[in-house]
């Protein structure tokens, strides 16, 4: 793994934008798209596409009466307008000491990093607003939602400035709780039409953290990218490996059965009990690999749920 797989920069995620143009996000229910934009939520503004003239109603605002086609019929008439209409949309980036792991291309902050840009650039692309919030073990940073370039190079410059604070060796490491405290300060502000992407390997998830997905999901869409570092569902058959927490260390001897097999049963019961949250909750949880390019990962996730959301 090359430096680049242990810590991203900048202009790194901020290049990314010309890949971002490839994403098609697929919504599960309103407008079959995910991030498409435009969807039938919060008004941009009032009356900017006109759809109709028609007679004046009983309770319409006088302030849409055409006066010039009123003088010239003899009847009041209005002009009708639809509402252009956007969901702005929230990242919620996991940069928390658990995702400072990889065994392959990269870390799982890494991986992280690059999705959340990804999506980032797509939504603006796509002309809606776009936020975010960054979090590791001991702080949660916001960016709030605008239309602009510059929202997204503020999210990435605060993505990577929490990624190199990421080391092994911080003994300080260990916000337990820290996942299901910054999705109770999103649900707190997104409490109807945001589309919510949370990008997180959920470590330490709870029955919090369940709960508050499911009330993020009630008035919002939520899409969950789950990072994930495939060393775990393949383990080796031999070797040694030293693990730590950012404290003690400890040695495991690989071609031990008993070793390897409630190791593999760990991380493939974790996976499928989060894999759950998809039936379960009506949740997409698409699955990142840091072994991969993360772009054409999150293109082939995306439009797999797209064909399975249509299927149904």
């Amino acid at each position: 793994m090359n430096d680049a797989g242990i810590y991203v920069t900048t202009d790194h995620l901020v290049g990314l934008e010309a890949l971002a143009r490839d994403l098609r996000f697929v919504q599960k229910a309103r407008s079959h798209r995910h991030l498409a934009g435009r969807m039938q939520s919060a008004m941009r503004g009032r009356g900017l596409i006109f759809e109709e003239l028609r007679d004046y109603l009983p309770g319409d605002d006088i302030r849409s009466i055409d006066w010039r086609v009123t003088a010239r019929t003899g009847k009041p008439a209005v002009r009708v307008y639809g509402e252009e209409k956007e969901r702005p949309a929230i990242l919620v980036v996991d940069q928390r000491i658990n995702m400072f792991f990889g065994s392959r291309r990269s870390m799982k902050s890494v991986t992280a990093a690059e999705a959340a840009a990804l999506c980032a650039w797509r939504i603006l692309g796509s002309g809606d607003r776009v936020g975010g919030f960054v979090f590791n073990d001991r702080a949660i940073e916001q960016i709030k939602p605008h239309r602009s370039r510059n929202a997204v190079i503020a999210l990435a410059d605060t993505i990577a400035k929490q990624n190199k604070e990421l080391r092994a060796d911080d003994g300080r490491a260990g916000g337990g709780g820290q996942l299901d405290a910054v999705l109770n300060t999103v649900a707190n502000v997104a409490r109807h039409d945001h589309l919510i992407v949370v990008i997180s390997d959920y470590q330490g998830h709870s029955a919090l953290t369940r709960d508050t997905m499911l009330r993020l999901s009630g008035h919002n869409d939520v899409v969950c990218l789950l990072v994930y570092d495939p060393f775990l569902l393949e383990l080796p058959r031999s070797g040694r490996i030293v693990v730590s927490g950012g404290g003690p260390q400890a040695e495991l001897a690989l071609r031990t059965g008993s070793v390897r097999t409630p190791i593999s049963a760990f991380a493939r019961s974790r996976g499928e009990e989060l894999l759950a949250w998809q039936q379960e909750l009506g949740l997409p949880m698409l699955p990142i690999s840091t072994a991969e390019e993360t772009a054409p990962q999150l293109t082939r996730v995306l439009e797999q749920s797209a064909w399975r959301q249509r299927r149904r």
